[in-house]
């Protein structure tokens, strides 16, 4: 068996607690992913791969507003009377 490389005590006496948190949640979005995914979004390459490929299907599905086309007079006399 191999033989970890740890000390059995540490001196913490002069440590800082917190002192790199800003700047490692600043480069970090944790998202929790339930254990039923992780066999379909093994790691974070093919969970931003489907994210992406979902917001592709999104903006193609939204419809467009359509333009309004004038009435014509023909319409509008029919309607007026």
């Amino acid at each position: 068996m191999k033989k970890l490389n740890s000390k059995p005590e540490y001196d913490f006496r002069k440590g800082v607690r917190g002192k790199y948190y800003e700047r490692a949640m600043a480069g970090t979005n944790l998202i929790l992913i339930d254990p039923d995914l992780m066999e379909v979004f093994p790691d974070a390459k093919a969970v931003n791969s489907a994210l992406r490929g979902l917001v592709d299907v999104a903006k193609r599905s939204v419809k467009r507003p359509v333009a309004r086309v004038a009435a014509s007079s023909a319409k509008v006399a029919r309607a007026s009377r």
